[in-house]
């Protein structure tokens, strides 16, 4: 069952720290190695985006999954390639910066 009504690829720090608490949504670093290693979303999975095409099969479809990256941009594309094939995907709305500045924890 889709997340969200509308079709927007973008999911709210908020709605994101509220589904995250219930346990109903994977979420996916699609950020470098670099990046990853100094913070990241606990309970987050990495794979950097050159790789999720390869990895696709290991993501579940029965869970919505959010892709995260900095700001935005790259978790968008991986998105919108993921609901084109089939994936009730969304991409975190200002990226891990939008969520550290709106007061969520990352783990270093």
């Amino acid at each position: 069952m889709p997340m969200s009504e509308d079709a927007s690829v973008e999911i709210s720090v908020t709605d994101l720290a509220a589904r995250r608490a219930a346990g109903d949504v994977q979420i996916v670093d699609c950020r470098t190695d670099d990046e990853w290693d100094e913070e990241r979303i606990s309970g987050s999975r990495h794979i950097e985006l050159n790789e999720l095409a390869a990895a696709a099969e290991s993501i579940g479809r029965e869970q919505a999954v959010v892709f995260v990256c900095s700001g935005g941009s790259r978790s968008a594309m991986a998105a919108e390639a993921f609901r084109t094939s089939g994936f009730d995907a969304y991409s975190l709305a200002g990226g891990l910066t939008a969520w550290s500045e709106q007061g969520q924890d990352l783990e270093q």
